[in-house]
């Protein structure tokens, strides 16, 4: 079980895989108020820098589900780094359907609401192993300015798209009332966070096809290489805003 070669090779040196900094993944932490000792859960936990980071400044402890086998060692030698691996742990598998076996704080998808099929069943897969009064936390792109054409919203992901597949940033939210939840937080990627996670990948991309021109798949890295910038800043950074919403059932 992995992800495509693909993400393991533009990603292989994030430390988080989504356009968060660091400084905004902090952020997200300080705005939830952890307590001490609360047990948090993340289906598609990447390399563990949510986890990791959380367990060091605010003490709690948890469990990360990825379906990558290269980000799932990443994180198990974060913890170490970070001192904290006696109370995060890091699980290689399939975090699609994943439910925990003891009821947590914290439920979070960053990211990886595919998953569930969607934001509704990431939300209802995450609320299977809450505890009363816990947040939920979703990660998902919205639009920041509508696409004009179906053509401009498919250039706006290396995966095919379509205007339909995500919302404005007011209609994500009230989607989230729709399904019975109050939005208590919110931080959102900017610009420049988007090109700390999109524009890290092309030097990945590169240092990988110095150290491996005779591999079969250096020419789907080298296309990759030479469509993206200009992909990227075309469409992405100008359509595409992503953020993290913190949820509470009503």
């Amino acid at each position: 079980m992995d992800i495509p070669r693909i993400f393991n090779i533009t990603e292989s040196a994030h430390r988080i895989h989504n356009p968060f900094t660091p400084e905004k993944l902090a952020t997200l932490g300080a705005a939830l108020r952890l307590e001490p000792g609360t047990r948090v859960l993340d289906l598609g936990s990447g390399s563990g820098e949510m986890l990791c980071t959380w367990a060091r400044d605010y003490g709690i402890s948890g469990t990360g589900i990825d379906m990558s086998q290269l980000f799932t060692g990443q994180a198990r030698l974060r913890a170490e780094e970070l001192g904290v691996a006696d109370r995060v742990e890091f699980i290689h598998g399939d975090a699609a359907g994943y439910v925990a076996d003891e009821k947590v704080g914290v439920a979070a998808c960053v990211g990886a609401t595919w998953i569930g099929g969607g934001v509704a069943g990431a939300i209802e897969l995450l609320a299977k192993s809450l505890l009363a009064g816990g947040i939920i936390l979703i990660g998902e792109p919205y639009w920041r300015q509508l696409p004009p054409t179906e053509d401009v919203a498919n250039r706006c992901d290396t995966d095919p798209i379509s205007i339909s597949d995500f919302l404005m940033l007011p209609e994500l939210l009230a989607s989230f009332g729709d399904l019975g939840y109050d939005v208590v937080e919110m931080v959102l990627a900017n610009q420049d966070s988007w090109d700390r996670y999109e524009a890290a990948k092309w030097l990945t991309m590169r240092r990988w096809l110095e150290a491996n021109p005779d591999d079969d798949f250096a020419k789907v890295v080298q296309a990759q290489l030479t469509s993206e910038p200009e992909r990227y800043v075309r469409y992405q950074r100008e359509y595409l805003g992503w953020g993290v919403f913190a949820l509470m059932a009503r």
